[in-house]
């Protein structure tokens, strides 16, 4: 496999997004925020890593990654890192190309950024477990739960409808016909998934919809760049409001992971926060073991938060941005 050549942006950076980022960004994170910064707004930079499909592995692209000095993620050493994930990384910024989708035909690997796959991880998903994946679009998320173990059912939910004709592609991509019968996608509002299925799963995904710094600083409009600014200050009541959902579906005893790709404190610590503060039935699991153990790969920005991760970017850690929070349902109100 060949790299791709580098092809030019076809979106200019956002001056508008540039700044407000720069304002909140230096007040919530201090000198952190010039590193992340110099990664955020030069792609040629960014890293992809390649999540290989156990349900067609490909040996041959194994071996040149190899060749190429890819080395795997966190190489074995969280203990709840399954053996049937594998995900490789380059430590400089290395591009192969993304596969095609064909119909009956399923990919050999999925590129992501590889600070997606932390919140997975912390999930601990096992076999035969029940697990909702509630804003599950493109579907990056719920390949990846499924390269860790087979759950006896995994709900994919996106209440868009184009990003849920993704996730469906995706799925198809993936997931071998038997597998399929496992996995049920639905287009339901996702604040409302809790009452329809209250105390239902054991393990819970909620890859809230968020700012998505790299993309923002992208955005072609400067007048529709201000006015997503302007509605920014709206995502953590949504955010709020789906992890309530969450906290309703999901089972005593039960893990509930929440993520979003901002640095935003406002839509990551303060939506936890507000969590912990108001519902009496859900407990922080501590995640820094976490943290301690893929250091190697991943740069952190503190929290404050014993059961909150944030990845940011740094040249050779170009991950992220990526907040990781883990928590657990107890049995008793």
């Amino acid at each position: 496999l060949t790299a791709k050549p580098e092809r030019k942006l076809a979106k200019q950076l956002c001056k508008v997004v540039l700044d407000h980022f720069d304002t909140q960004y230096s007040r919530e994170l201090g000198d952190a925020w010039s590193a992340a910064r110099d990664i955020l707004i030069s792609p040629s930079c960014w890293q992809h890593a390649v999540l290989l499909n156990r349900f067609n592995y490909p040996f041959e692209l194994e071996k040149d990654l190899h060749f190429k000095g890819y080395h795997t993620l966190f190489q074995g050493s969280l203990p709840y890192y399954p053996k049937s994930m594998k995900c490789y990384l380059s430590r400089i910024p290395h591009r192969i190309p993304s596969e095609r989708h064909q119909i009956g035909t399923l990919k050999k690997y999925y590129l992501l950024n590889a600070a997606s796959l932390l919140p997975v991880l912390a999930l601990e998903l096992r076999d035969g477990e029940k697990v909702l994946d509630l804003c599950a679009a493109p579907g990056g998320k719920s390949i990846a739960l499924l390269q860790c173990a087979c759950p006896g059912y995994l709900h994919c939910n996106e209440y868009d409808s184009l990003r849920l004709r993704w996730l469906r592609q995706t799925l198809e991509s993936f997931i071998p016909e038997p597998l399929e019968n496992v996995i049920k996608v639905s287009e339901l509002d996702g604040r409302e998934m809790g009452d329809a299925q209250p105390e239902k799963f054991d393990k819970v995904l909620v890859d809230a919809p968020c700012s998505n710094d790299r993309s923002w600083l992208f955005s072609s409009d400067s007048q529709k760049a201000a006015c997503r600014i302007s509605q920014r200050r709206k995502l953590p009541v949504l955010q709020i409001e789906l992890l309530r959902s969450a906290v309703k579906a999901l089972r005593p005893g039960g893990l509930l992971v929440y993520s979003t790709c901002t640095l935003s404190k406002a839509e990551n610590q303060d939506v936890i926060s507000e969590i912990l503060n108001s519902c009496s039935n859900v407990m922080p699991v501590n995640i820094e073991e976490m943290a301690r153990t893929c250091s190697q790969d991943f740069a952190f920005a503190p929290t404050g938060q014993e059961c909150g991760l944030l990845v940011i970017p740094e040249k050779g850690k170009a991950w992220g941005p990526m907040y990781v929070a883990k928590l657990k349902k107890s049995w008793t109100v």
